[in-house]
């Protein structure tokens, strides 16, 4: 059963989306601050697989508990929600390190579709000690890169890289198309799927986070290039 940890100030929200993803079928850990929504998850095991978070939370809020989720565990997926439309919001919490971000007020319907899909992504592999990469047929070499698709782990230079999912389907998508240039629409259909409602923004912000985890130098990058006015290439 999946494990699935809420935070959320709001009583009538939280139990909300407690009760639905109960009866959709998930193990769910409520939480109504950011403090007690960390110490459920250091104590978890197994380990949340889902962390849904409310961003403006008493106490921390929920930028600073993503990053502290995001430090213990790169495969958790992480939504964001906030009555907070503004872009520049949207790409805080993107850039941190969630997967998605939903705005107030939001359909239970749209959330679940969110929380499956990243449920589906999070569900490939568990590596518990990171061995070193073997060339096998669950390897895909791209030059300095090893994406082992057994583990779901990326190795430069032979060492690993720690990617969360998005970030791992993104490169998987990027290695497996070497050197033919993506569109943004593309990305987003492979990665978050054909329904997804979000926007595109989402693309860019994964990439320019991927960017300073793969690149030697991050501002002058030599394998994630951009296509101007198009989208993105890989490149060995």
């Amino acid at each position: 059963m999946r494990k699935v940890l809420v935070v959320e100030d709001e009583t009538s929200i939280r139990e909300m989306i407690t009760l639905n993803l109960q009866m959709a079928g998930y193990a769910v850990a409520p939480a109504e601050t950011a403090e007690r929504g960390l110490e459920l998850a250091k104590a978890a095991q197994p380990k949340f697989d889902i962390a849904v978070l409310d961003i403006m939370l008493p106490g921390m809020n929920g930028y600073s508990l993503c990053e502290q989720l995001r430090k213990n565990d790169s495969r958790m997926g992480i939504i964001m929600l906030s009555a907070k439309s503004q872009e520049a919001d949207k790409v805080s919490g993107l850039a941190i390190g969630a997967d998605d971000y939903m705005t107030k007020p939001f359909g239970v319907s749209e959330l679940l579709a969110r929380i499956e899909a990243l449920c589906r992504r999070v569900g490939g592999g568990n590596p518990g000690k990171v061995a070193a990469p073997v060339a096998d047929k669950d390897s895909v070499i791209s030059g300095r890169f090893v994406l082992d698709e057994r583990s779901r782990m990326l190795y430069k230079d032979g060492r690993p890289v720690e990617l969360t999912q998005v970030e791992y389907q993104i490169m998987e998508l990027f290695v497996r198309n070497a050197g033919s240039a993506l569109k943004r629409n593309e990305i987003l259909e492979a990665v978050w799927g054909k329904n997804y409602c979000g926007d595109e923004k989402i693309v860019d912000v994964n990439i320019r986070r991927l960017r300073m985890k793969v690149e030697d130098v991050p501002g002058n990058p030599e394998h994630i290039l951009t296509v101007w006015g198009f989208g993105y290439r890989w490149t060995e």
